[in-house]
């Protein structure tokens, strides 16, 4: 038997188990797709005319800035959704069946951040369907760039989701700390407003953030073919590192945490 099975099979049976749970029920798809659309929209509408960017050569609208961080809220909306099942399954008597059987924990969280890393990026790609209508275009490489960063940004969001939820005894409680803690690392990761400009602390913060990278390497690559200012954090690379390395940090806490 090949040494990667133990660990691949049940965690592919996991992910397999979310997807089939989340598209049974249609209004989640509806929510987690809507609310970022509905926030776009009317946030972007709203501040379009009064957004610049004072590094910038050319006149970027804020439906334009705003658009990455739309899809990266798209991701950390599917992060919340689909790592709630964790409480539920406890709550249902699944987790406790699971965690008996002869299956590894790595193997379990691994299982679990899949299923919610590709809901996230499927409904991402729809969204990425809406890029030709404010003028963003891409080739063919840059859409495997893309779909790298928002793998790995997926991943690492779903991956903090299911660390705060593993300890988490209430969907209540979990949603309470969702809002306190993964609202505010999307709203300084400079989905909302760049760091230029930003007030001392929040800019050190945004700086400090690891989802700022990710959001970063997402922009720049979704405007790979048009003139942007210069990077804010770091260029292209060390951006895709930064969110690689947080991805991996994500899933190795999660898979530590089970032992506890």
């Amino acid at each position: 038997m090949n040494k990667t099975t133990p660990l691949l099979l049940p965690a592919l049976s996991l992910c397999r188990r979310e997807l089939v749970r989340f598209y049974r029920q249609k209004s989640r798809i509806v929510g987690v797709i809507g609310s970022p659309l509905v926030f776009w929209f009317l946030i972007g509408s709203g501040l379009g005319t009064s957004f610049r960017q004072s590094n910038s050569a050319s006149q970027m609208n804020y439906l334009e800035y705003f658009y990455p961080g739309t899809i990266v809220l798209t991701i950390l909306f599917t992060a919340i959704f689909s790592t709630i099942s964790i409480i539920e399954d406890r709550r249902e008597g699944f987790l406790q069946s699971v965690l008996v059987a002869p299956v590894s924990n790595g193997s379990i969280a691994l299982g679990k951040i899949l299923g919610g890393t590709a809901l996230s990026v499927a409904q991402c790609i729809i969204l990425l369907a809406l890029a030709p209508i404010i003028g963003i275009s891409f080739s063919f490489m840059s859409f495997v760039g893309i779909l790298f960063v928002l793998i790995v940004i997926s991943f690492g969001l779903t991956g903090l989701g299911f660390l705060i939820a593993w300890r988490m005894e209430s969907s209540q409680g979990f949603h309470a700390i969702m809002n306190l803690f993964l609202i505010p690392l999307w709203l300084l990761s400079g989905a909302l407003f760049p760091a230029t400009g930003a007030a001392g602390w929040i800019g050190v913060i945004m700086r400090m953030n690891p989802l700022s990278y990710g959001v970063t390497a997402l922009r720049e690559l979704l405007y790979i073919n048009a003139t942007l200012p210069a990077p804010e954090l770091a260029p292209l690379l060390p951006s895709i590192l930064v969110a690689t390395a947080f991805a991996a940090g994500a899933y190795a806490l999660s898979a530590y945490a089970m032992k506890r």
